[in-house]
């Protein structure tokens, strides 16, 4: 009996403890008195914190892969390897009058090169860079299958950085082609490439950024961003959408012995289409050209300029006896109009002059010493090759 009034005295001492205790508690924090709110029924229409990528298709119990699209367009990308002679000078310019006639000047080598291409028909035409294919000698393709052949240029555009191959075989895989203007900023894309000589590599990211431009890549660029892997060798291989079609091709990647990662850039493929086009069907493409070299201004060099409020492109250079030159278009006039449209920046004009065809007039308006000028040359072709030593 004494013993179970001392454990009745214990749990009456512990019980009274223990709700002191949790009676100080709840003076310092009264809120866990508070009952926390019902979760909110979750509908159709009901925004989530972060919505979850869709993939192309579920690969098991909730898994996601990409691999249709990878089955539908990566037999379409080939390793393209290319055989160039390389020339150079054995000594530098201000020793080679000590050695004589007699001294060899120049070295040659043979210098091997890797790069990717994307067959979009069955006739073999192929695309891929300018850069990969640039003087070559010999040019030899090796499909997914491990099947080789011989290739040629059919043509080539130095100022998209495209060219166009041809390979002769049969039974050939292709690549559908998509659309680079429904392109998305945070579209899923995947890069189809061998990079490295490692054929068939498949790297995946987003859409970082469209319409890039300044990287002195090529004279028109409008470049799509992305963070999918690039590497050397990646170069004319193919941009894809989770649907398996492509969106563009991949050019270039930035440096990374700068310390930069996860910045690529792919060629559009509604502008490699309308290259396409217009290499099959005229062997080039024909561009028009004034002869003007536009650069972009900032408010504060409009400023200083004198030059009105919105003025973003001034002609910093033009070339002697070009259209501008002879209708009377001088350095440092500022282009405020282009056939009654606005200028917007210096690719734009570029870009605007080269979509029209030669033999066309077309109205430039601007500022001239603050004064307007108005003037009308006529569009001619652009040059194949532009000598840069005759810019006025």
């Amino acid at each position: 009996m004494a013993a179970l009034k001392n454990v009745l005295g214990f749990l009456v001492r512990f019980t009274v403890v223990g709700l002191a205790l949790a009676f100080v508690v709840i003076l310092w924090k009264p809120e866990l008195l508070r009952r926390p709110p019902a979760p909110a029924p979750v509908t159709a229409s009901t925004p989530t914190a972060t919505a979850p990528i869709v993939p192309l298709a579920i690969n098991g119990p909730g898994t996601p892969t990409y691999a249709p699209a990878v089955a539908r367009s990566a037999a379409a990308v080939v390793n393209v390897s290319t055989r160039r002679v390389v020339r150079t000078p054995t000594l530098p310019p201000q020793l080679e009058g000590l050695f004589g006639e007699n001294w060899p000047r120049y070295r040659q080598r043979v210098e091997n090169s890797l790069g990717s291409g994307v067959i979009i028909d069955t006739q073999g035409h192929i695309v891929t860079n300018y850069h990969v294919v640039q003087a070559a000698e010999t040019i030899a393709v090796q499909l997914a299958d491990n099947r080789e052949a011989p290739a040629r240029i059919v043509g080539s555009d130095p100022d998209t950085d495209l060219a166009i191959l041809k390979i002769d075989l049969d039974d050939l895989p292709t690549m559908p082609l998509g659309r680079s203007d429904t392109l998305q900023v945070g579209d899923v894309v995947l890069a189809i490439g061998n990079p490295v000589g490692l054929s068939q590599t498949v790297t995946h990211g987003i859409v970082s950024a469209k319409g890039r431009g300044q990287l002195d890549v090529a004279t028109f660029e409008d470049f799509i961003q992305t963070d999918a892997a690039i590497n050397v060798g990646n170069s004319g291989g193919a941009l894809v959408n989770t649907d398996g079609a492509l969106v563009g091709i991949n050019t270039a990647v930035f440096s990374r012995s700068a310390g930069i990662e996860g910045i690529g850039f792919a060629i559009p493929v509604n502008l490699v289409r309308g290259v396409l086009e217009e290499i099959l069907r005229n062997g080039r493409v024909i561009r028009g050209w004034l002869g003007i070299v536009p650069e972009n201004i900032s408010p504060q060099q409009a400023r200083a300029l004198r030059l009105p409020a919105g003025t973003s492109v001034v002609v910093m250079n033009l070339y002697v006896n070009s259209p501008a030159f002879q209708a009377g278009v001088r350095p440092g006039d500022a282009i405020t109009h282009i056939d009654e449209a606005p200028v917007t920046s210096a690719q734009e004009a570029l870009a605007r002059v080269a979509a029209m065809p030669p033999g066309r007039p077309v109205r430039l308006r601007g500022i001239r010493a603050g004064q307007p000028y108005d003037v009308t040359p006529t569009i001619v072709e652009r040059p194949k090759a532009i000598d840069r030593t005759r810019r006025q």
